[in-house]
């Protein structure tokens, strides 16, 4: 395997917890990556008599098993528990519990009340948590699930099919990022192609990016991006989940951790597109591999708009594209006219050489390959222009 096994490839990111971490594990491999967080980092409050209702059903009965999914959450319910004089009866109750916590936090503010975790994950990951469950007999067992910011209705649902009878408790919800700007361009990006995959650590950021191409009109497209082109990756299938309403095709590593989601584009992203070469005239070859354009083996820098031309050209070289196709293609901000097509293969041709386009008089433009049967500009009628 390449070092740079992502090189040619750029990659969003929506997270925003470990979102550092991420960039760097991606930028090492050689990816471009632009980073557009989906979340706010501080999570919103929930209807304090809503969480108080929960508390009490909880106490209602006896608790089997308890899964605490995070720390801030776990520490608003024992503080809302002490400001209503049920902090103790709370304690108590998880007490009796078999407690599985997703990660070090949690395992502190339970750990602050006196609370022992009688298993937790290496990796912090809910999908782990819950594959520590799989096969394991849950019947008539009472659960209940600290929800982390998100509804876990689907996990609930799961876990009841495996006989459990289950309770969530919702502390807060996370919401949208407070500056919207990043998402929507991310979201530009995805839908002009521009990205060959975004990567999801939660499925709060799935929603919100989803919402956030619903408020803009563009969530049709965005969906169909994904279906096609985009890679929608995820660090396990509770994140990938959230994906299927939208009949969004998603990627997840088998087991839920940062490294091997990235691991898994490694191989994913040179497989789904390997390079691209071309034989143009004049013994010249044309390399593509992700965003990268090599002409005889040195690397072609190009602008938006020649590389949109680039593209289409390629899709089926030799072929003619119309103006009206290549200016459909064009990136959004473009000029809406021919003359802005007239600019970029001016731009393409000062890139690659004069004849590595050619004009074909009232239809378009096409790639001038050297193939048996393709038309050779040399050989074009005088006064044609190439």
């Amino acid at each position: 395997m390449s070092e740079s096994p992502l090189r040619g490839f750029r990659i969003g990111v929506t997270a925003v917890r470990k979102f550092e971490e991420q960039v760097s594990l991606l930028e090492r491999r050689g990816a471009v990556v632009e980073w557009a967080p989906a979340l706010s980092q501080a999570p919103s409050e929930v209807n304090e008599a809503e969480l108080r209702a929960a508390t009490v059903e909880v106490l209602s009965r006896p608790v089997d098993l308890f899964l605490a999914t995070t720390g801030i959450g776990m520490k608003a319910w024992f503080e809302a528990a002490q400001r209503w004089g049920l902090a103790n009866d709370l304690v108590a109750s998880l007490g009796e519990a078999e407690i599985l916590a997703r990660g070090p936090k949690s395992v502190g503010a339970l750990r602050a009340r006196g609370l022992r975790e009688h298993w937790a994950p290496e990796s912090e990951c809910f999908e782990d948590v819950l594959e520590h469950l799989r096969g394991r007999s849950l019947e008539g067992l009472r659960i209940v699930v600290q929800e982390h910011g998100q509804s876990l209705s689907i996990v609930a649902h799961a876990l009841r099919r495996q006989g459990a009878d289950v309770s969530t408790v919702t502390v807060y919800r996370v919401v949208s990022a407070e500056d919207p700007g990043p998402i929507f361009s991310m979201i530009d990006m995805i839908v002009e192609r521009k990205l060959d995959a975004v990567t999801f650590t939660s499925a709060p950021a799935v929603a919100a990016l989803m919402a956030a191409a619903g408020s803009t009109g563009r969530r049709e497209e965005l969906v169909s991006a994904f279906q096609n082109d985009v890679v929608a990756s995820c660090v396990g299938p509770v994140t990938a989940a959230a994906f299927e309403m939208w009949d969004v095709p998603t990627i997840y590593p088998d087991r839920s951790r940062l490294a091997a989601m990235i691991k898994q584009l490694e191989t994913e992203l040179p497989s789904r597109r390997s390079g691209v070469t071309i034989a143009l005239v004049g013994d010249h070859t044309l390399l593509l591999h992700g965003d990268e354009v090599l002409l005889d083996g040195a690397e072609v820098k190009l602008s938006p708009a020649p590389t949109a031309v680039l593209q289409a050209l390629v899709a089926d070289p030799g072929t003619v594209v119309s103006r009206r196709a290549l200016l459909s293609m064009l990136p959004s901000g473009t000029a809406g006219s021919e003359h802005a097509v007239e600019m970029a293969v001016a731009r393409l041709r000062a890139a690659l050489g004069a004849k590595a386009v050619q004009t074909v008089v009232k239809r378009g433009y096409r790639l001038a390959v050297s193939l048996p049967g393709a038309p050779d500009p040399a050989r074009a009628r005088p006064g044609q222009p190439t």
